[in-house]
């Protein structure tokens, strides 16, 4: 297995525009924006400073791990965009990591708990989130959904063990959720970093996505807003 490999990470299928350079696992450099609808102007700029920051070339990445969602549509076809073209250019291979799971790992970090769930929210339009539930190791309890949640949502699981969540659909979700065994993260944001781990152990055991065929993960068909029209008389 190779030593010194150099993956750039990239993270935009949430409001959080993202990238980090990792090698073997251990974070190089990284770039972030929280700023809404900024990843078509802040992606590529933060991948060429990164990359500048540790004065790498291009061509020394070994591969390009992309967050494949679900999560924003046109954040997600921005990040998938940027990071196939650069798949494409250099030869690499293109790793896609779940965005759920690393959002879970990065709450696991943040707010370590052997024995409790980690809920990642990402904001689905009204009361809907796109949520999974993993364990402190980041196995996948409940797979990714759309969930429109209510006062009935995780009571179940709330009963038994504590429920940690997080994420920019937590918010809505907050008083909503009633239970002593819940967790609000507040300051937890997404970030490119939280996604190292998860690219490394598909780069261990090889698991690339096609670049060729690779789509994100919408989990829902796109929905444009209606635009109003008025007429003059």
């Amino acid at each position: 297995m190779k030593k010194n490999k150099l993956i750039l990470n990239i993270e935009t299928a949430t409001p959080v525009c993202s990238v980090a350079l990792s090698r073997d696992g251990a974070l190089l450099a990284h770039r972030t924006s929280t700023e809404h609808n900024v990843h078509s102007e802040r992606l590529t700029v933060f991948v060429e400073e990164v990359m500048q920051e540790c004065g790498f070339e291009f061509n020394m990445l070994d591969a390009v791990a992309v967050s494949e969602g679900p999560g924003s549509y046109t954040g997600l076809r921005i990040g998938a965009s940027v990071a196939k073209g650069l798949c494409y250019g250099l030869g690499k291979p293109l790793i896609s990591v779940k965005t759920l799971q690393a959002m879970a790992h990065g709450m696991s970090v943040q707010s370590p708990d052997e024995n409790a769930l980690y809920c990642p929210m990402i904001d689905a339009r009204r009361m809907e989130v796109y949520t999974a539930l993993y364990d402190f190791n980041g196995n996948e309890i409940e797979t990714t959904t759309a969930k429109v949640i209510d006062a009935e949502s995780f009571q179940n699981i709330l009963a038994q063990r504590k429920v940690i969540f997080a994420g920019d659909g937590m918010e809505k979700c907050k008083p909503v959720i009633q239970s002593p065994n819940a967790l609000f993260l507040e300051q937890f944001r997404h970030a490119a970093e939280w996604m190292i781990p998860l690219a490394e152990a598909k780069w261990t055991t090889r698991q690339f996505a096609d670049t060729a065929y690779f789509e994100p993960f919408y989990l829902k068909e796109f929905q444009a807003g209606k635009k109003s029209c008025t007429f003059a008389t």
